[in-house]
């Protein structure tokens, strides 16, 4: 090759560098993931919310990174975990329930935050509406909290004999207001008693079961909090220990050996959530998104956990279930 020609090669290539070095960085794009929970506790979750971000062109390890922040059951650390995801300056941060969401509001008034909730974001203050979110926030309602008095009939309708409900929730979780405000509104319509019990701990999980094998209500709902959800195994566990016929708000409780549960599609919501996540690193602003509200809800039962503590399942709760787990 000639003297003139390599230099000519040499030039464009060099040319060429800055604008693929940079296409290159511009094309793996970091968001951030944050989450009260533990790992194994949000596997298939984590696989909604992968494929949400691959229907929009987003792959993990591809074209995206994702820094992933897990409290391992500790919301105490959640202000801690979202500060970091600010200050690494992420493209998006999506977050789980309650906790998570509120501590990255607090952590950034700027980065955009998808979350996914119970409960009502315009209530909790996350949104100023759920068509113009109007800040730096938006994401999904699953409704859980607003079908507590469908739980609590689906619970009698397995359970006839229903008089007394233990109600197991989450003190420290910001939906809880809301869930036994709804609790109480359906217990005196169907004239049921309730009992409130508490839970911030694995240790309190375990305490309150002790005092409800007790007392022996004729049913528990255990509420809807990342928390809760987090230790689904241990509930369903010490729910079939002391055969207390028990509600759960989303399908993962049953498939881990819970009797029943009632609740939106929490693998849907979470692909949503990822599908926002990648049309936000496409240019989408989140005040131009509104919030996406549930509309699929699933029934599931647990055959097997119904023989064991001796109940038949009813037909017409069999009829309009969406499974029955064998």
């Amino acid at each position: 090759m000639r003297r003139r020609e390599f230099i000519t090669l040499l030039s464009a290539a060099a040319a060429c560098w800055p604008l693929a070095a940079g296409a290159q960085q511009q094309a793996m794009q970091v968001i951030g993931f944050l989450d009260s929970r533990l790992p194994d506790a949000i596997t298939d979750r984590l696989r909604a919310f992968r494929q949400g971000l691959k229907d929009v062109g987003y792959v993990e390890g591809e074209n995206l990174a994702i820094v992933y922040r897990l409290a391992n059951n500790r919301d105490d650390r959640l202000p801690e975990l979202a500060a970091d995801l600010a200050q690494r300056g992420v493209a998006v941060i999506a977050t789980a329930g309650t906790p998570s969401t509120l501590a990255a509001k607090a952590a950034s008034t700027t980065i955009p935050i998808v979350f996914l909730t119970g409960d009502d974001p315009v209530r909790l203050g996350l949104v100023s509406s759920l068509s113009q979110p109007g800040g730096n926030l938006t994401g999904i309602n699953v409704f859980n909290s607003e079908v507590t008095a469908k739980r609590m009939e689906l619970l009698r309708e397995l359970v006839p004999h229903l008089r007394r409900i233990a109600v197991l929730v989450n003190p420290a979780d910001a939906n809880t207001e809301t869930q036994l405000k709804a609790v109480n509104e359906a217990a005196r319509a169907m004239g049921l008693q309730i009992q409130v019990l508490n839970a911030d701990t694995s240790t309190e999980i375990d305490a309150a079961f002790e005092t409800m094998g007790r007392e022996r209500p004729d049913g528990v709902l255990v509420g809807t909090t990342a928390f809760l959800n987090g230790r689904r195994v241990q509930l369903a566990h010490q729910a079939s220990f002391h055969r207390l016929p028990t509600i759960y708000a989303s399908r993962d409780y049953a498939e881990a050996g819970g009797l029943m549960s009632y609740g939106s599609d929490i693998m849907g919501g979470w692909r949503q959530v990822g599908i926002y996540t990648g049309r936000i690193l496409k240019g989408a602003t989140p005040k131009d998104l509104p919030v996406v509200q549930a509309s699929k809800f699933e029934l599931v039962m647990n055959a097997q956990t119904a023989r064991m503590f001796g109940l038949a399942l009813p037909d017409r709760l069999l009829a309009i279930a969406d499974e029955v787990i064998e």
